[in-house]
């Protein structure tokens, strides 16, 4: 099929690019998705999901510039994507609110707001536990209106580039595997788009942990991208933080403030017990830091040493270190019988008087502030009611905070190639809690936007695409053969064994605590794997979920390695703890006690946990990787550039490494400093002179 552009996955960030390019005039489009109805912003959110944006009520001062500087401060992050995602923050919001997201509002229009977490204002709204999902609807309903043809059961094979005669690549088509399509129908199961540009939309790579809270389905297919040269970003950076496990879902906010027990179990549920005790004998510090984890949810480096994020460590250690299973107990209050409430710390104390909750168990405190919350778990499958039964819970992987490396406009290294939403790298270290809702619809505005602008680009012919796109599938149809025939001699499938390990590898080597032995180890493992990969997967080809899960693989297989390498760059670089990982180093210090008349002695802990705080020492760097399948460049040959908005490419200074994998360290780019003069601003958004 030839079409211009193609945009891949039917989240918030995918149906608003789609929306949005049909508006500018471009209905050249079609959709791919894996699962039209899986995917993160579909099927994920929290207690109180938010949405940042600027400040739309009040008295209180903001400006478009101080949002860019707040977004900026979190690390690591390019100054002209927190300009543009300050500055179309407004238009997007108030794009959601025309069609129809319920975004709270006074009797005069103005959009409250509250602060969420490193929110130095009130910018933070929500529609309650689903506003993603609330954002994906009414997106999907435009989209659907618009007439734009959306391809389901599509899995992500590979991205086909050419050369540009800039010395660069550019989008040249992709390919998929219709998973609807039976091996025995006599149909190929493969689909070629021709195209000029991919609007990547595919949400991060969940796939490649085992313990997650993404949602079941929601996997991921940045390994195409890399594979095809596309670069990544801040591939270390992860935001972990609490949450059950069945079903998937964040634990933040009220569950945190109604101040659950914690208990821990053996593996069959047996010898429970009230671990956090061991570590935090005071009392009224324990149950404050339970408090601090509603709206501290993230797990934070800087939390870890005196903190609430303590709490995730001791979960850390009975789920991982000790192999125990840990449950929220909202049945009984924690430690003692009664809620001795008035040993809270003050911030904690004011908090549930104003919410009139300093009575009862933590089931009572959680209905009387957040009945919803309740209520998510009794319409799960599997149902669970916190009056009646324990909550399992552990440290999940939850966002993605680096990805493949992104412009102003949202363009990748490779011209045409757009990654948007949580597949794009345009956050850094930290991020205001509801970032990522805003960066997915300014990312794809911004994309939509250069699309438009300029659809003059020349088109391939027929023949410089088959060129391009043979290799690309006599490769993927020798990967399924060799697969399916294996199983026809009678080799198990062996796709579904092979995505655990390396799921459960990834959780326990490279999590939200790392060193740089666990890192080396996993990486090891996962480069013998992808190796040996296509002699040794075993495929059952009547199973369309067995084929499909061939390339799953596969593509996982790439992103861990890519990802594992960058941690180990990283390290290399004297990288130490910071945003929502610890690395452990034995130059560094245990958390503290933190608390009383000792507050800096250290607590009995593993020594796993004994790290060293980067304090900012990266902030200002930014690591770029690309995936060079085995060809490590030689001294002349081309290197990374930087990957900028148009001012040339950066002094090269290429890292190489014995397998296939470079990077690049730059400094990030500044926060732009425009022309604001009118006369001047007009003239050149009148010619496109300046503004493309």
């Amino acid at each position: 099929m030839t079409v211009s552009t193609v945009i891949v996955g039917t989240g918030s960030a995918g149906f608003c690019a789609a929306d949005r390019l049909w508006e500018l005039g471009c209905d050249d489009i079609v959709m791919v998705a894996d699962k039209v109805r899986a995917g993160a912003s579909r099927n994920a959110g929290s207690d109180k999901q938010t949405y940042y944006k600027l400040t739309l009520s009040g008295n209180d001062q903001d400006s478009v510039r101080e949002m860019a500087e707040t977004l900026f401060s979190g690390g690591a992050m390019d100054g002209d994507n927190a300009l543009a995602e300050a500055a179309l923050s407004a238009r997007s919001f108030i794009r959601l609110c025309d069609l129809g997201v319920p975004f709270p509002q006074n009797r005069y229009g103005e959009f409250i707001g509250y602060k969420t977490d490193h929110d130095p204002r009130q910018r933070a709204t929500s529609v309650g536990p689903y506003t993603s999902r609330t954002m994906v609807e009414q997106l999907e309903k435009k989209v659907q209106r618009n007439g734009t043809q959306i391809f389901g059961e599509c899995r992500v094979v590979d991205v086909v580039v050419l050369p540009d005669a800039e010395g660069g690549s550019r989008v040249a088509g992709l390919l998929v595997l219709r998973t609807n399509v039976s091996l025995d129908s006599g149909d190929s199961p493969f689909l070629f788009f021709k195209c000029q540009n991919i609007v990547y939309a595919t949400g991060g790579p969940a796939g490649i942990y085992s313990t997650s809270v993404f949602p079941n389905g929601q996997w991921g297919a940045s390994g195409a991208a890399l594979r095809a040269g596309v670069h990544g970003k801040n591939l270390t950076e992860w935001q972990f933080g609490l949450g059950s496990i069945k079903p998937r879902w964040n634990v933040s906010g009220t569950y945190m403030q109604a101040v659950p027990r914690f208990v821990s179990t053996d593996a069959d549920g047996n010898d429970e017990r009230e671990f956090l005790t061991e570590t935090i004998e005071d009392y009224g510090r324990l149950i404050s830091l339970v408090f601090l984890k509603g709206y501290q949810w993230p797990f934070d480096a800087r939390k870890a040493a005196d903190g609430s994020s303590l709490i995730d460590l001791l979960v850390y250690r009975e789920t991982v270190l000790r192999g125990r299973r840990v449950f929220l107990d909202f049945r009984q209050n924690p430690v003692r019988e009664s809620f001795d409430h008035i040993e809270l710390q003050p911030e904690a104390h004011e908090y549930l008087r104003c919410a009139d909750a300093l009575f009862g168990t933590p089931i009572e405190r959680l209905r009387r502030m957040n009945e919803p919350a309740y209520r998510f778990y009794l319409d799960r499958n599997p149902y669970i009611d916190l009056e009646k039964h324990m909550l399992e819970v552990d440290v999940c992987a939850q966002h993605n905070n680096g990805g493949l490396t992104v412009d102003a406009w949202w363009q990748s290294n490779v011209r045409g190639f757009f990654p948007v939403g949580e597949a794009a790298g345009s956050h850094g270290v930290y991020r205001p809690g509801g970032a990522a809702l805003n960066s997915g619809q300014v990312g794809a505005t911004r994309a939509s936007q250069y699309i438009a602008a300029g659809r003059d680009m020349p088109v391939l012919t027929d023949t410089e695409f088959v060129d391009a796109a043979a290799p690309i599938l006599r490769e993927a149809q020798n990967l399924m053969k060799l697969a399916t025939q294996r199983a026809q001699q009678g080799i198990p499938d062996n796709t579904g064994d092979l995505l655990s390990r390396v799921q459960v590898l990834m959780s326990e080597k490279a999590g939200p605590v790392r060193s740089n032995t666990s890192i080396p180890e996993a990486l090891e493992k996962i480069d013998d794997w992808m190796r040996s990969y296509s002699d040794v997967v075993s495929a059952d080809g009547s199973s369309r979920r067995s084929i499909s899960r061939t390339f799953l693989v596969r593509d996982i297989l790439t992103t861990a390695y890519v990802y594992l390498s960058a941690m180990a760059d990283y390290v290399a670089h004297d990288g130490h703890s910071r945003g929502s990982v610890i690395y452990s180093d034995p130059r560094g210090s245990l958390p503290r006690k933190g608390y009383g008349s000792e507050p800096d002695e250290e607590l009995q802990l593993p020594e796993i946990f004994r790290f060293l705080l980067d304090n900012g020492a990266l902030d200002d760097r930014i690591q770029e990787t690309v995936f060079l399948d085995g060809q490590v460049p030689q001294p002349g040959e081309a290197t990374i550039s930087a990957g900028d908005s148009g001012n040339g490419p950066a002094e090269p200074d290429l890292r190489r490494t014995p397998g296939k994998v470079a990077f690049h360290w730059r400094a990030r780019r500044p926060i732009p400093e425009p022309d604001h003069f009118f006369e001047n601003v007009w003239r050149d958004f009148r010619t496109n002179g300046n503004v493309y």
